[in-house]
């Protein structure tokens, strides 16, 4: 063990002689390559000066006006007057409680004659409603055309393909329960 000790404290020693502690010439290469290179910096060129512009189209029409871009969307899709004749009364008038659930949703359980005029019996969420001609159902602005003993017929407002409002028919058919 004390050979292998000798043996590294003498490599050591030896391998210390060999380097030069100073790096001198390392150092002058260094000096001498700084003072060669001179940067080339281009320089930028000054800034524009700002001129405010003044807003020369303050009188006309307002670019964000919700009726201007109602009407240019309306002119995109193609909608002409007479299709918003059929829902421009839907949108006015209050909606009736029926109109908050999907048709599909509703299940027509039976009628009422009172008078020679049917009332249908409507069964939504586990609550039964009576409805008669002339009231709304459902989510597409549908309205109650005729009642029979079996179904109720409605008359619906939807979209087409294209966008237009076109009216539809719709019926609930009396649904009886299995025995």
């Amino acid at each position: 063990m004390r050979s292998t000790c000798a043996i590294t404290l003498a490599l050591s020693v030896m391998l210390g002689a060999c380097g030069d502690g100073t790096h001198q010439e390392l150092q002058k290469w260094m000096a001498e390559k700084r003072a060669q290179t001179k940067p080339q910096v281009t320089p930028i060129s000054e800034p524009k000066k700002y001129v405010p512009q003044a807003y020369s189209q303050a009188g006309d029409t307002d670019p964000f006006n919700n009726q201007k871009l109602l009407l240019a969307f309306k002119a995109d899709s193609g909608q002409s007057v007479v299709n918003n004749k059929l829902i421009t009364p839907e949108l006015a008038r209050r909606k009736e409680p029926l109109e908050a659930f999907p048709l599909d949703t509703m299940v027509m359980v039976g009628s009422l004659n009172r008078d020679g005029r049917y009332i249908a019996l409507v069964r939504v969420d586990r609550l039964l409603y009576q409805v008669q001609t002339g009231n709304y159902l459902g989510l597409n602005y549908g309205r109650i055309s005729k009642i029979t003993e079996t179904e109720v017929a409605l008359r619906e407002i939807v979209q087409d393909s294209t966008g237009d409002w076109i009216e539809r028919t719709a019926t609930l058919q009396l649904q009886e329960r299995a025995k």
